[in-house]
């Protein structure tokens, strides 16, 4: 998700360096969003492919990724869980910063649940799937099913409608 937030700064970047034509670009994000992994990394990846090949790829996503992986990396060092604990002003910004965990986990959920064009209708679905996933119920809880229950619900969604298409046509003539 994210992609088309970014898609104006990537057109100005696309505008003002000439290494890619709109047409790449929305290439590029469709393929960005396909793909798992955050859009910048999954750009980068692109955008250095296209313009130096594979090792133009690798230095472009080595360059996005590291600035973050030291970060982390660092945190990971200096605040271990005893350090929070033992700190009353670190163990307040922890739990001033879980609210906008929260808020960045929801966001690109309600983002994609919208472009998925969920509704009340059909928001049970993912909540029943998550649920049974969760459950840990044998056969029932495995992710696998319910990918290929809805990639066969929606070939049948997918029929169901160009016959009620073919048919309004065939009743208009």
């Amino acid at each position: 998700g994210g992609g088309m937030a970014t898609l104006p700064f990537l057109y100005a970047i696309s505008d003002k360096t000439g290494w890619f034509t709109h047409e790449l670009l929305a290439d590029m994000v469709a393929v960005a969003e396909s793909t798992p992994g955050p859009i910048a990394v999954n750009m980068a990846t692109y955008i250095g492919y296209e313009q130096a090949g594979f090792l133009g790829a690798l230095l472009a996503t080595v360059g996005v990724v590291l600035p973050s992986f030291f970060i982390i990396l660092s945190i990971a060092i200096f605040l271990t869980p005893e350090t929070i604990k033992s700190s009353k002003t670190l163990t307040a910004i922890f739990m001033g910063i879980r609210p906008a965990v929260v808020a960045l986990i929801i966001a690109p959920v309600i983002t994609t649940a919208r472009a998925a064009g969920l509704n009340l209708k059909t928001f049970w679905i993912p909540i029943v799937v998550a649920t049974m996933i969760s459950l840990g119920i044998g056969f029932a809880s495995d992710p696998i099913l319910y990918i290929l229950l809805g990639g066969a619900g929606g070939y049948i969604y997918h029929r169901i409608s160009q016959y009620r298409i073919a048919k309004r046509k065939e009743d208009s003539l």
